[in-house]
């Protein structure tokens, strides 16, 4: 595979039959994402089945992702959607409780009060209304509007600079969460993720159940910024998830917070993703505007591990298209290098040191492909945050679990072969397959890593074999 930018769809109405997910995965899509805050349980279980399906047939290894609701915020049922112009006054009270004013509608938290202040920017739907807390009540509050618009039901409402008292997982989350344990998920997202603890509550949560999938951490406030680093360390994957990161902050520090957390992830030695709104045109349109192409570039030019479609191949009128758009971008930016930050790569224990090593010698010499001998994925990924430039960088595993879990990983062709008890039987045959696939020519020089048993001892190693 020649491209290193790793590909998610969201699933949706517009590609959930088998003939669309088949021909997302032909035209390169590597992990497959189900929205938890839409999708039924029986519609999830089925997607994920028909993905294991349709990467079976192809005899390759595709990821499946459950994304949690998380405790959003959201305002009730309305009879009509409210017409809103600029200075009406809208409340939004506690369940149970009588309206005040015409416009009303309730709101799923109650906690909402005691966390608020007159004053707290209050805003709806992602950004479409922006309203003004007047005035805080036990059971309601009372807000101007300042942008007009119109405003449905179970709307999202964010609430910028405000700490709030939510729990870490709902009682959906909960349910969520056995589903994808059940349907043997490769990862799991935390939305709205605050602090390392809530990562933390997340795993335990899904360990109980007896799940092995990865837990990636959704970045979509301020107080999950301020913490960032011990949620980097803590989580197996970051997605900077721009949706509702950019309704908490300004829109001219969104750009540069993408590029801090992206550098911190590369230093921390953690996978990242970019997601929301990368192609956001094309759920309408046959083509990327400009200003979405130079954003996916500046994304892949980052060497984020992977780019995120949401709408646009869930609803979208043309998904494979966007996908294409994807590969060609990325594809093009990786001729021309990257941003380096993993070369800033902070070197904490003996494993990264030797992946360090691995990856200077394979860069050193000319057509030098890479490979990384691992059982749980976890050498492999380390070696891939390093960056290399290898055109082949290869991770060879027993287990078809591992490859999948690498499918969100940066650079990396994940191949599930068999090892021996002997390190040089698993070595040759490695070389082997790789001949029979074309996968490299003999004699060209190949840098094997390796951090598993041989005649039972670890072993943290670097061979140079030629094929």
């Amino acid at each position: 595979m020649s491209r290193k930018t790793k590909i998610i769809c969201t699933l949706g109405p517009a590609t959930e039959s088998e003939e669309i997910i088949g021909a997302l995965m032909d035209a390169g899509t590597n992990v497959f994402r189900l929205n938890m805050s839409h999708g039924k349980h029986e519609w999830a279980a089925e997607m994920t089945r028909r993905v294991r399906q349709q990467a079976q047939q192809r005899g390759i290894h595709v990821g499946v992702l459950f994304d949690l609701t998380g405790p959003s915020i959201r305002t009730g049922d309305l009879a009509e959607p409210f017409t809103l112009a600029e200075g009406d006054v809208v409340e939004f009270r506690k369940p149970g409780t009588d309206a005040t004013v015409d416009l009303s509608t309730t709101v799923n938290y109650d906690g909402l009060m005691g966390d608020v202040s007159t004053g707290n920017t209050l805003v709806v739907d992602n950004g479409a209304l922006l309203m003004r807390i007047e005035v805080v009540e036990a059971d309601r509050i009372l807000c101007h509007v300042i942008t007009p618009g119109t405003m449905g039901s179970r709307r999202h409402i964010n609430l910028p600079g405000v700490r709030l008292n939510l729990p870490a997982l709902t009682e959906k989350d909960h349910a969520d969460l056995a589903l994808a344990v059940e349907c043997d998920a490769d990862f799991i997202a935390g939305s709205f993720v605050r602090d390392a603890a809530h990562v933390v509550e997340l795993r335990d949560a899904m360990k109980a159940l007896e799940g092995e999938a990865q837990i990636i951490a959704k970045i979509e406030d301020q107080e999950a910024v301020r913490n960032i680093d011990a949620i980097i360390s803590e989580a197996d994957v970051i997605m900077i998830a721009r949706g509702d990161l950019g309704t908490e902050v300004e829109f001219e520090e969104l750009p540069l917070l993408q590029r801090r957390i992206v550098k911190r992830c590369h230093e921390l030695g953690t996978r990242v993703i970019v997601a929301t709104q990368m192609l956001e045109s094309m759920i309408t349109n046959p083509t990327p505007t400009r200003a979405e192409v130079t954003d996916v570039m500046n994304a892949a030019y980052e060497e984020a591990d992977a780019l995120m479609l949401s709408g646009e191949t869930s609803v979208g009128r043309y998904p494979v298209r966007c996908v294409e758009a994807l590969v060609r971008i990325s594809t093009r930016i990786e001729r021309s290098a990257g941003q380096g930050f993993g070369h800033a790569m902070l070197l904490r224990d003996e494993r990264q040191k030797v992946a360090r090593a691995a990856v200077t010698l394979a860069d050193s010499l000319q057509d030098a492909q890479l490979v990384v001998l691992t059982r749980r994925g976890m050498l492999a990924n380390q070696v891939a945050m390093l960056r290399p430039r290898s055109a082949g960088f290869y991770a060879v595993t027993p287990k078809e679990a591992v490859c999948r879990k690498l499918a969100v990983t940066r650079g990396i062709h994940a191949i599930k072969l068999s090892f021996s008890s002997n390190i040089e039987e698993t070595i040759k045959r490695v070389s082997e397959y790789l001949l029979k696939q074309e996968m490299v020519r003999a004699g060209m020089p190949i840098v094997i890593v390796s951090d598993i048993l041989s005649d039972h001892f670890g072993a943290n190693s670097i061979l140079l074999h030629h094929a």
